[in-house]
């Protein structure tokens, strides 16, 4: 059973930070604000990142939307998690790569991986939160994980999406969709429906967060995406401890 764990202060220091991708220090300091904002300082959690990597996702990938995502999750991840790495999942029709992003290795990742992925796909939740599942399972992880998952639009197959969704329930995982594009689209009607799905009747307990980042996701600020980022975990935590999820 994963356990919450308090440690008092940021996974990684600030001078480790600097030493190791210098980059970041900002994006590390901004995150840092959040989570002493969402009563989060010094709690440690596996912190995974989910990109979509349908045909749809070009112009973000040409643009650094994406790679500009990943260098912010690191910069959450270094407060949660002491290893410098976010396990990162690229999915389209199916999963294309799992793979990490490291602190060390952080500039241009997302397309030097992109450029050996090929084909672009459709879109499909469930491959990769099963990989995300697995992952976890496998790692031997003790501490719950945030699982900052990012896409364009609804899945191809919407049932196994929310199958999936209702099943990892009983493990200590949180789903934040975070989605790109024109936040009018019916796209994103199915996000919309899993963020409210009915608790108890479908799921243990409230395990997902969803919301825009717009149609040029850059344009968001590094404190109001970290909010968005963290905002909702806190509350899945205590009810996922009242349920048993987290000891």
């Amino acid at each position: 059973m994963a356990v919450w764990r308090t440690a008092g202060g940021p996974a990684i220091s600030l001078s480790k930070v600097e030493e190791r991708a210098p980059a970041l220090v900002n994006l590390y300091k901004s995150a840092g604000t959040s989570l002493r904002g969402h009563g989060m300082e010094g709690l440690r959690a596996a912190v995974y990142l989910v990109i979509d990597y349908s045909g749809s996702m070009r112009d973000y990938y040409k643009d650094g939307s994406v790679q500009a995502l990943a260098d912010r999750v690191l910069g959450l991840a270094s407060h949660l998690d002491d290893d410098g790495r976010v396990p990162t999942v690229f999915f389209s029709t199916d999963v294309d790569a799992v793979t990490e992003i490291r602190l060390d290795d952080h500039y241009g990742r997302v397309e030097r991986i992109a450029a050996g992925l090929g084909h672009m796909g459709k879109t499909s939740y469930h491959l990769a939160m099963d990989a995300v599942i697995d992952h976890y399972l496998d790692s031997g992880a003790t501490d719950p994980a945030l699982v900052v998952f990012q896409t364009d639009g609804g899945p191809i197959n919407k049932l196994a999406a929310e199958r999936y969704l209702c099943k990892s329930a009983k493990l200590p995982l949180f789903w934040q969709f975070i989605g790109f594009g024109d936040p009018n689209s019916r796209q994103f009607d199915f996000l919309r429906k899993l963020d409210e799905l009915p608790v108890p009747a479908k799921r243990l307990v409230d395990n997902a967060g969803f919301f825009h980042a717009g149609t040029d996701p850059r344009r968001v600020s590094d404190a109001e995406l970290y909010d968005r980022l963290v905002g909702e975990f806190p509350r899945w935590a205590a009810a996922a401890r009242a349920s048993g999820v987290i000891g």
